[in-house]
């Protein structure tokens, strides 16, 4: 299905600087395909939130834009290379990425874990140095998190983890941050406060953000585009107010709902009405 008739590759604002792009990707665990042919370009700068249903190939795509998953056929390209042949270490120093459900070492401080940050800029001739130490000190003081340094990461709150994790992304000093529905399992509150501090990190630090989340309101909200996904196939990108009608909505989420402005920021949202299938 396609609901954006557009045919040229999406294109996200930024500088227009093309930081990572999927070039006529698909990817598939096994014999399972799970994204096809999807072409996709992200500024330099830009806030993008992927958003879609259950099972449509968010969480693939991104786990390909952050290497994690070679694909069966297409490529990704990094700063315009092919990310699959770019050095591990190189592309740990440009881009981080955070999983849905990322697990520390039992016992293991939020300052140890931030420091991990640090090693794709570490070797056998370049030890831990006080850049290190100052940069691990600065991300912990950016996130609120310095008096919780001490602190091991399994004791800590769903969303003190979630700043601690984007802590050590911040430490690792890459400028391209993808993270994975970094809202789930956390209470409304906490939502806003882990999304109010990534939306910090791109206006404030310049940083190139995708995010992938399931509540459209937020996405709405905090993200300059979105990129809607069904089936494995991108079906629209731009502006939120492009993206959310309700037409899309009921042919991706099978759902009738109204769009009204949100009275906070005035960005679109989504009241449901019912759901269609």
């Amino acid at each position: 299905m396609t609901v954006n008739s557009a045919t040229t590759t999406p294109t996200l604002p930024g500088t227009g600087t093309v930081r990572l792009a999927a070039e006529s990707v698909s990817l598939a665990y096994d014999d399972r395909v799970v994204v096809r042919d999807l072409d996709l370009e992200l500024t330099d700068g830009s806030f993008t939130a992927v958003v879609g249903p259950n099972g449509c190939g968010k969480s693939t795509l991104l786990r390909a834009l952050g290497r994690l998953l070679r694909p069966v056929s297409g490529q990704v390209l990094l700063d315009g290379r092919a990310i699959a042949r770019t050095p591990t270490r190189e592309v740990a120093r440009v881009l981080g990425l955070l999983p849905q459900t990322p697990v520390a070492p039992e016992g293991l401080t939020v300052g140890d874990l931030v420091a991990r940050g640090r090693h794709p800029h570490q070797s056998w001739l370049r030890q831990w140095s006080r850049d290190d130490e100052a940069a691990v000190a600065e991300a912990l003081t950016w996130t609120d998190m310095a008096d919780l340094a001490d602190r091991p990461v399994d004791e800590l709150s769903g969303g003190q983890r979630q700043r601690a994790w984007i802590s050590m992304a911040l430490a690792q000093g890459t400028d391209l941050l993808l993270l994975d529905e970094p809202t789930t399992y956390l209470d409304l509150s906490h939502q806003i406060d882990v999304l109010e501090l990534v939306a910090r990190l791109h206006a404030e630090r310049g940083r190139t953000v995708v995010v992938v989340l399931h509540d459209l309101n937020l996405a709405a909200r905090y993200a300059q585009r979105l990129v809607a996904m069904d089936d494995g196939a991108l079906v629209a990108s731009g502006t939120p107010a492009e993206v959310l009608t309700e037409q899309l909505l009921a042919d991706v989420f099978d759902l009738e709902a109204r769009i009204v402005p949100d009275p906070v920021a005035g960005t679109p949202m989504v009241v449901p009405v019912r759901r269609l299938r």
